[in-house]
């Protein structure tokens, strides 16, 4: 009787490899240029899990010639990184979630903070994209906050572990801008602060997936909670000027199709007002963040309003876990 005949069955190909970043620092204590990666929607896990370790490592990463994303893979690339949200009271650019940072609106923030830090889960990360670029100036700054709150001496580290300060969006603009253009004045009056903010964050905050301290503070800060206006200016001054420190932060000169993508929860930022009036246009989507605990292990808490108020596209920005 003949045997069987056997057949190996066709052997099957293995999967090509998802493509990971080559990373490249720009600094010892922040900032990284990403390369090899085409960004968007559809990104592999292990990709966008290279890309988010890079992010919570480097505190900020950049990507050169990414011109091919538009508003709609801008969004799908971040929905990889978590849930958009849209900003609590300026309308977006594009009626979803894609914030316009346009030059022509009076959009030029030359003062140092981090986004959105007037309501109690403020972004976890923010994703920026170079649209129109001026001939000169015009650049960004990112600071580690993290390194910054590492470097205070001990007695200050101390200090600020026990501290909360009050964030709103119902600031003095004029007299941080004195120079700025009406358009920018009316925007701020009619359109940032139609709803006023307030809300009570520790002055230290734990970040919840590296367990590293960062100072919480920037321009958004109105007083330091339980302390009279020239003692909580002093505070605030002291302490800010640790997460300006050059060694601390990264300067960013933009090219078209360039995008920036930082760690909310452990930086903050400047963009700086020096192109003249050349046109700089940049779009910015932001992932949903949680609310941050302190030290001690006490919570933001909204003070004003009663609730985050329903955006007109999507999740309110900030409202998880509102007490």
């Amino acid at each position: 009787m003949a045997s069987p005949v056997t057949t190996d069955a066709p052997a099957t190909a293995p999967a090509p490899a998802a493509p990971l970043p080559e990373v490249r620092k720009l600094g010892g204590r922040i900032g990284a240029v990403l390369t090899g990666v085409r960004l968007g929607g559809d990104l592999a896990p292990e990709t966008v899990a290279a890309v988010r370790a890079a992010i919570l490592e480097h505190k900020v990463v950049f990507f050169r010639d990414q011109g091919h994303l538009d508003e709609d893979s801008h969004e799908a690339f971040a929905q990889v990184l978590g849930t958009p949200v849209a900003h609590p009271t300026v309308p977006s650019a594009d009626g979803r979630y894609a914030l316009g940072i346009d030059s022509d609106h009076g959009a030029r923030a030359n003062q140092w903070h981090t986004d959105v830090t007037f309501v109690p889960a403020y972004p976890a990360f923010s994703i920026l994209r170079a649209v129109t670029i001026p001939p000169y100036g015009g650049n960004t700054l990112w600071a580690n906050t993290a390194t910054a709150y590492t470097g205070l001496p001990e007695p200050l580290r101390v200090l600020a572990d026990s501290l909360r300060a009050v964030h709103s969006n119902d600031y003095d603009y004029a007299a941080l801008r004195p120079d700025a253009l009406p358009e920018a004045l009316a925007q701020y009056r009619e359109v940032f602060t139609a709803v006023k903010f307030r809300t009570e964050h520790p002055v230290v905050r734990v970040h919840p997936e590296t367990g590293e301290r960062n100072l919480l503070l920037g321009n958004f800060v109105q007083k330091i909670a339980g302390l009279t206006g020239q003692d909580s200016r002093v505070l605030f001054d002291l302490f800010q000027s640790h997460i300006e420190r050059p060694e601390n932060t990264v300067r960013w000169q933009w090219q078209v199709g360039d995008v920036a993508i930082w760690d909310n929860r452990a930086t903050q930022h400047y963009g700086t007002d020096d192109s003249d009036d050349h046109v700089r246009t940049l779009r910015r989507v932001t992932v949903d963040g949680d609310v941050p605990v302190g030290p001690d292990g006490r919570a933001s808490v909204l003070l004003e309003p009663s609730e985050v108020p329903e955006p007109a596209f999507g999740p309110a920005s900030g409202a998880g876990g509102a007490a």
